[in-house]
């Protein structure tokens, strides 16, 4: 059945009005996005690899191969509910695991390339992999931990051939040899968009990272957002691209896989370290039209002299969230790529892309995330009761679970913490925001980041906004410290852009700008300047650390 999430209406209100989701009742993730084209033959995947390598994918090639690899998790014992962990940068054998594992009905677990040791056990651990998938690059960190897995049964290895037949309770084999020889051929099994399909976990900034359990359906749940970022360009000759992890939801859920249920096509590059000129390149050789980029990534691409002038450019949108989008980002997409649309969103691992902007529906206001996306239920309410804030009082985002598909199901092997999330049919997400008179949303805080300095409630986002303004700033993270006089003092740690150093004079600077564009009370009395900040391997500052 070929079935697409539509937004036909010619205007915002409109589409909140008359959005439904209408979702087939046999649905299978895999077969929504590479089976269900009527012209398979056309390109799904152009991979461009480092040494220079190109090869394109078609969506008939991505069936087939996904059926292999099915195949082979089938003869490694993987059943139904499986976990079968990912740990591939943005190669094709990456989205085939996933596709694969859907297909079978197991659960993929996709994970960053960058994790060390610790952060791989814990998740191998915790989820139970029966299978991982491994780059080459990968490889000496999964033999480490794998000892410590015993749940983890067999371990293949992409692009590379190692000795050890061996590791722990697992057999190890290469990922093209466990494959190659697999039949195309696979009937996918009966699942609905409520079978449980891949556990994503959060960036861990304070406490144990959770498993976030999403079902089939949670990227046709993207896909209302993914329409209005995009302004709505969706099955013309767009071509879509982002330099984040393929292990993050950012990724996948912002960008892969809803560009697949339409059909388009997605430009696939292990990049490494971000590299703003590498980027452009990549853009202009793939006539990329729409892409995913972080906040921090766009800040390094403002670096780069007449873009438009030196690479021949197609794009015409730019989605982006996660950290601040501050108006000199719009200005300089405006100017600098030729009338570029950015567009923030909001969402997280629970719950993702909640609200976004739309320039064909609304204009943007800098600061503001957008407005919430047509078929999620989002209101700011008073965490302590539930109900709706009036306009401009600051509350807790919440989000009506109701038969929204891109609603979490449970944190894996943790029911408490679901519970803690849970408020009747809401989902509390933890992050305070305010709702002007338009329906615009402006985020404030995490609930749990706010400094309380001399009676005054601080919200660390807009202090890091402002300090961002400076030209010196590369990326500042605020925090609050202990004062015996004043219970906390605010302190932000800046890495300053690469041509400059930390001083006093830089300082003062700040100091003034944020007493300036702010408050008194809101300036950092300490400021710590370091070469580069902590981060979650998914670009989050990790203010705990801070």
């Amino acid at each position: 059945m070929t079935w697409y999430v539509t937004l036909e209406a010619d205007s915002y209100d409109a589409a909140r009005e008359s959005f439904a989701w209408d979702v087939p009742a046999a649905f299978n993730a895999a077969t929504d996005l590479v089976r269900k084209h009527p012209d398979g033959d056309r390109p799904a995947l152009f991979q461009a690899s480092p040494d220079g390598r190109r090869e394109t994918y078609t969506f008939d090639d991505l069936d087939r191969r996904s059926n292999a690899v099915a195949n082979a998790l089938e003869s490694m014992g993987v059943d139904r509910g499986d976990r079968v962990a990912v740990v591939v940068p943005q190669k094709p054998e990456n989205v085939l695991t996933h596709l694969a594992c859907w297909k079978r009905g197991a659960v993929s677990l996709p994970l960053s390339v960058l994790f060390g040791d610790g952060a791989l056990r814990y998740r191998l651990q915790d989820s139970e992999a029966r299978v991982a998938v491994v780059d080459a690059a990968q490889w000496e960190t999964i033999r480490a931990v794998a000892p410590d897995c015993p749940t983890l049964k067999h371990v293949l290895v992409v692009d590379a051939e190692p000795a050890d037949e061996r590791v722990g309770e697992a057999s190890v084999h290469t990922f093209e040899g466990a494959v190659d020889d697999r039949s195309s051929e696979y009937d996918v099994v009966e699942t609905d968009a409520d079978t449980p399909a891949i556990i994503m976990y959060t960036s861990g900034s304070t406490g144990d990272p959770k498993g976030v359990l999403h079902t089939h359906g949670v990227w046709i749940g993207h896909c209302p957002a993914f329409s209005m970022y995009f302004e709505r360009d969706l099955r013309g000759e767009s071509v879509y691209w982002t330099p984040a992890d393929w292990a993050w939801i950012g990724a996948l859920g912002d960008l892969v896989f809803p560009a697949w249920h339409y059909g388009r096509p997605v430009v696939g590059s292990p990049m490494g370290s971000f590299d703003p000129e590498t980027a452009f390149e990549i853009a202009a050789e793939f006539d990329v039209t729409n892409a995913f980029v972080p906040p921090t990534a766009i800040r390094m691409l403002m670096g780069v002299d007449e873009p438009t002038d030196r690479y021949d450019l197609s794009l015409e949108a730019i989605c982006s969230g996660g950290e601040p989008l501050t108006s000199e980002i719009l200005e300089w997409a405006d100017e600098e790529l030729a009338g570029t649309a950015v567009n923030e969103l909001y969402g997280q691992t629970e719950a993702n892309l909640l609200v976004t902007n739309c320039r064909e529906w609304f204009p943007a206001k800098p600061g503001s995330m957008g407005k919430p996306v047509p078929g999620h239920d989002v209101a700011v309410v008073d965490p302590d009761d539930g109900e709706a804030v009036e306009p401009g009082e600051v509350g807790e985002i919440a989000v009506r679970r109701g038969d929204d598909p891109v609603l979490f199901e449970e944190y894996w092997n943790a029911p408490e913490k679901t519970a803690d999330v849970t408020a009747g049919e809401w989902h509390l997400t933890g992050d305070l925001a305010k709702r002007d008179a338009e329906g615009y949303v402006w985020f404030v805080s995490r609930d749990d980041d706010l400094i309380i300095t001399s009676g005054y409630r601080v919200a660390p986002r807009e202090v890091e906004e402002t300090i961002l303004e400076h030209a010196a700033v590369e990326q500042v993270g605020v925090v609050g410290v202990p004062d015996d006089t004043r219970g906390e003092i605010i302190k932000a740690v800046v890495q300053p852009v690469p041509e400059e150093a930390g001083s006093d004079e830089l300082r003062t600077e700040i100091r003034t700008l944020v007493r300036e564009r702010l408050a008194e009370y809101e300036y950092p009395r300490e400021i710590e300047f370091v070469d580069e900040l902590p981060t979650t391997t998914t670009g989050k500052i990790r203010r705990t650390e801070l």
